[in-house]
Parts: C-alpha cells; sequence; structure tokens
C-alpha cells in the first residue's frame, strides 16, 4: 500500500504524538541532513540570510522537508559552488501519522473489522508548523542573495500551503543587525561561536578579560 496523499493528514488537529516506548515501529524519517553548503563556514563569512517563513498552521511531512531540501541545494550549488552558502532546515519531523489499513480485495469483509478497534499503525513522520514559523534559511555573500531568493522560491513548490520568502536584516544566523553587528564586532563585544556569535556580557570573572 502507497503513502496517502499529504492532503489527508495537512491540518494539525489532535496533540504531539511522538516517538517512545509505548508508539514503537516508526519509521525513520526521509529527510536525514539538516545543514548543507558550508556549513563549517565563520560567522563573518556570510552577512546576508534569506528565510522561507510559513503563514499558514499545517503539517509539513519529512518527503516535503527532503524534496524542498534537494531543490534548495542543488540551485545554490549550481549557482554560488559548493560552499558559497550555508542551508539549515529549520524544521524537524516528530509528529507520528497513523493509518488504519482497510483491505481491498475479495473476501476483505470477512477478515477486516470495519471501524472496530480502528486506532491505526505508524505510517510516517512531519514535523509541525506554526503561523510565521521559518522553514528554511540560507546565509551567504551579499552578492548571492538573489540566487538564495530563487532557491528558496523553487523549494515552495515543494510545500502545501503558503509560503513567504523574507531577506532578513539581520548578520547571517546572529540576532544582530547589520550596522550593530559590524558596531559591536569594532568594539571587541562579540565571542565568536562558529556559525553565530555571542554578545559578551559585562559580568563574570576578570580573569583573562582584555
Amino acid at each position: 500500500m502507497g503513502r496517502r496523499p499529504a492532503r489527508c493528514y495537512r491540518y494539525i488537529k489532535n496533540k504531539p504524538y511522538i516517538k517512545s516506548r509505548y508508539c514503537r515501529g516508526v519509521p525513520d524519517p526521509k529527510i536525514r541532513f539538516y545543514d548543507l553548503g558550508a556549513k563549517r563556514a565563520h560567522v563573518d563569512d556570510f552577512p546576508s540570510c534569506v528565510h522561507l517563513v510559513c503563514l499558514e498552521k499545517e503539517n509539513i511531512s519529512s518527503e516535503a522537508l527532503e524534496a524542498s531540501r534537494i531543490q534548495c541545494n542543488k540551485y545554490m550549488t549550481t549557482n554560488c559552488g559548493r560552499f558559497g552558502f550555508h542551508l539549515r532546515v529549520r524544521l524537524h519531523p516528530y509528529h507520528v501519522l497513523r493509518i488504519n489499513k482497510m483491505l481491498s480485495c475479495a473476501g476483505a469483509d470477512r477478515l477486516q473489522t470495519g471501524m472496530r478497534h480502528a486506532f491505526g499503525k505508524p505510517q510516517g513522520l512531519v514535523a509541525r508548523v506554526a503561523i510565521n514559523q521559518i522553514m528554511l534559511s540560507i546565509r551567504t555573500k551579499p552578492q548571492n542573495t538573489v540566487h538564495a531568493i530563487e532557491a528558496l522560491r523553487r523549494s515552495k513548490y515543494k510545500f502545501p500551503g503558503n509560503q513567504k520568502i523574507i531577506v532578513s536584516d539581520k548578520w547571517g544566523f546572529t540576532p544582530f543587525k547589520l550596522e550593530e553587528y559590524k558596531e559591536l564586532r569594532a568594539a571587541g563585544k562579540l565571542i565568536p561561536k562558529g556559525t553565530h556569535a555571542k554578545l559578551r556580557k559585562p559580568k563574570g570573572p576578570l580573569f583573562g578579560r582584555q
């Protein structure tokens, strides 16, 4: 039996139903990689950032996330090079879908029980998405922002519902705006943390301070 269409499971109805010791036999999600491109690039390398934002409250399947990841990665690699960007998938599928399998062969009415014991078996995984939640993010160089917008536009077609592409006013994946980041960096108030940066707080031990 093949997968049901995503429209059967699109809307968020009940509580999250996750893999646990009570819910066993859950298949693995189709998406296995959440960071692509130059994922180890320093925070100063990629100042520009573009987000794909969801405008609906819905479920997004792991198959759709994998399809969008492949599409986005392929376009960015072709136009910006393998290490000219950092793509991050911000959704993780944890919610388990169920299916009450029905037989459709001859004599099925003798074997199946209809709606008795109708609690289904695990079938797949989806991510529960809220309104205005970020789905995909790309940080890159300013000259490649146009390619990042086009890559996210193409990956939009893999998802149901409405999405919006937003060019962030922040520096990469940091919470600081572009001008603010430059000022803080010049003043030595930032602690680089790989893909992002942390503000140096005016507290703590004096040892090692400059």
